[in-house]
């Protein structure tokens, strides 16, 4: 182990990722999607991670991304799984079991969660995954908190034999300020110590299982109730209030108090909740305000936790905003305190939504796709998730759902079931090989009459660029899955192809069975950073 005195400006994903490297770090799976994706790009150029061989390509969804964690903790290497929110949703099965089977080399699951869904579907918080789980949850207050965590929660790890879930939220994601390095620690050498009967869940192994990480909830309180990342203020005898602040929320309530908290304060960064400290301020306060970011999970859990009357207040109560984000400027509010109202933009401002970008191959694609669907007045476009789903926008206004990665084509399906037809659905290079793949097989197997459009620019455009696990092979894919090859047609979506591309899609929206239709042009964004990197190298 070497000792690092580094101080560095990080964000707080970089913070999570050097962190994670100098806690021994073997590899790191993950999916892009912000607001975590920074995390594993700063593992792929990180020097010393080069150095190390540390294994950091994506993966094609998070899901493979949580089994392939697994597998390298099962020989006795420590792993970190990066995922945005929904992402969790998508690894559940995996996440959820991973409990079950327990660990042997240190498991990593760092979720980041999107309160005012900057860019996601929903705010959902992924600590109520960790408490369905059965798993430890951390939550850092700091980006140097979230530096100074991967190497506790990777000792954590290995001392229960469980996964970690740490959980942080898009503002600690994309905030920086500098962070001191700590001790450098070698990868672990590869073993055969796991356990293999608590890595098979038939039911025989998994209720043993089971009954075993039951057991190991009362350590894990006891954990929480002792650790350094949460800090209980008892303040006086007597309050009329106190204050239980989590993760990021903990920053917020001490803007509010610059000289310090006048009433008795809980941080909790570390979870199952440290109901002793708890019960101790419900003794001694009238209420307690949870300012917490995301959905009302401790205040929800307080409600059935407290054995002393004491009023609990936050979200659900409406003395914090029930939806969006904290701000110091609510949590303020929320306790009393004066503060300058928060910045509000001029009314002059002309809104700018979102667009696609000028010469992006989408455009051409739903300029087309427009057109032809004027001709159909009882068409539907079942849309999908990714930087043309821009597209329901104007001035294309092209689909009709964007629901979560990889519906477009089961929805299409389904509405084809029910009788709809034309039933087209548009779907990125990406979030195909993502999800649509099953998707696609099942109207395959059904020969359902639906026209599946996928967008290929090449690249995981909307995250930024990162690779497609699909790139190259998305003929050789659908052709697999069994689509007539008389039916999977590829067009290059320029202006001057405008006809051609008019004349593909009627001919397979109008085939009673299952059409695939590749426009296929690289992300101008891509294409530009490549022209300039070319340039600089010349």
């Amino acid at each position: 182990m070497t000792q690092q005195t580094d101080k560095l400006l990080l964000l707080g994903d970089q913070a999570i990722a050097l962190g994670a490297i100098h806690a021994g770090l073997s590899g790191v799976y993950a999916y892009p999607g912000t607001p975590s994706t920074e995390i594993t790009e700063y593992i792929q150029e990180n020097d010393l991670a080069r150095q190390r061989e540390i294994f950091c390509r994506w993966c094609t969804n998070e899901k493979t991304a949580m089994e392939a964690a697994l597998g390298m903790s099962y020989m006795g290497k420590r792993a970190l799984v990066c995922m945005k929110h929904v992402g969790l949703n998508v690894a559940a099965d995996a996440f959820v079991n991973s409990a079950i089977t327990g660990v042997n080399g240190g498991l990593v699951v760092l979720v980041a969660d999107d309160p005012s869904m900057h860019s996601s579907q929903n705010e959902q918080d992924s600590r109520f995954y960790g408490k369905f789980a059965l798993m430890p949850i951390l939550e850092p207050s700091s980006q140097q908190e979230a530096y100074d965590m991967m190497g506790y929660a990777y000792d954590l790890s290995e001392e229960m034999k469980l996964p970690i879930l740490m959980r942080v939220t898009t503002r600690m994601a994309h905030s920086r300020t500098v962070v001191k390095c700590g001790p450098v620690r070698e990868p672990n050498a590869m073993n055969n110590n796991a356990v293999p009967a608590n890595f098979i869940l038939l039911p025989v192994n998994a209720r043993r299982r089971y009954a075993e990480l039951i057991g190991q909830q009362p350590r894990l309180k006891e954990l929480a109730e002792t650790s350094a990342f949460n800090r209980y203020e008892k303040g006086t005898e007597r309050s009329p209030r106190g204050i239980v602040a989590c993760g990021i929320g903990w920053n917020y309530v001490n803007e509010c108090f610059p000289e310090g908290c006048p009433f008795p304060s809980l941080k909790i960064s570390q979870y199952p909740l440290p109901e002793k400290w708890l019960c101790d301020m419900a003794a001694r306060c009238d209420e307690i305000v949870v300012v917490e970011d995301g959905q009302p999970f401790v205040e929800e859990l307080l409600r059935g936790t407290l054995p002393t009357p004491c009023r609990i207040t936050g979200r659900l109560t409406g003395l914090l905003p029930r939806t969006g984000e904290l701000t110091p400027d609510n949590v303020a509010q929320a306790l009393g305190v004066p503060h300058d109202p928060a910045y509000t933009a001029s009314q002059v401002v002309v809104p700018r939504p979102p667009a696609l970008c000028q010469g992006c191959g989408h455009r051409d694609v739903y300029a087309a796709i427009n057109e032809i669907v004027a001709e159909m007045p009882t068409a539907k476009v079942f849309g999908d998730i990714g930087c043309y789903t821009l597209g329901a926008l104007p001035p294309f206004k092209a689909i009709d759902s964007c629901v979560d990665m990889g519906a477009s084509i089961t929805m299409a399906k389904g509405a084809a079931d029910a009788g709809l037809f034309p039933a087209i659905a548009i779907i990125g290079d990406s979030t195909f090989t993502h999800s649509g793949m099953t998707g696609l097989l099942d109207a395959v197997n059904c020969n359902s009459p639906i026209t599946v459009i996928i967008s290929d620019n090449l690249t995981t455009a909307m995250t930024g660029g990162q690779d497609s696990a699909g790139t190259n092979k998305f003929e050789a894919i659908c052709l697999g899955l069994g689509v007539d090859p008389a039916h999977v047609r590829v067009v290059v979506p320029l202006a001057k192809n405008m006809e051609e591309i008019k004349q593909v899609l009627r001919e397979e929206i109008n085939y009673r069975g299952t059409s695939v239709i590749i426009p296929r042009r690289e992300c101008i964004q891509t294409l530009n950073r490549k022209h300039k990197q070319k340039k600089a190298n010349a």
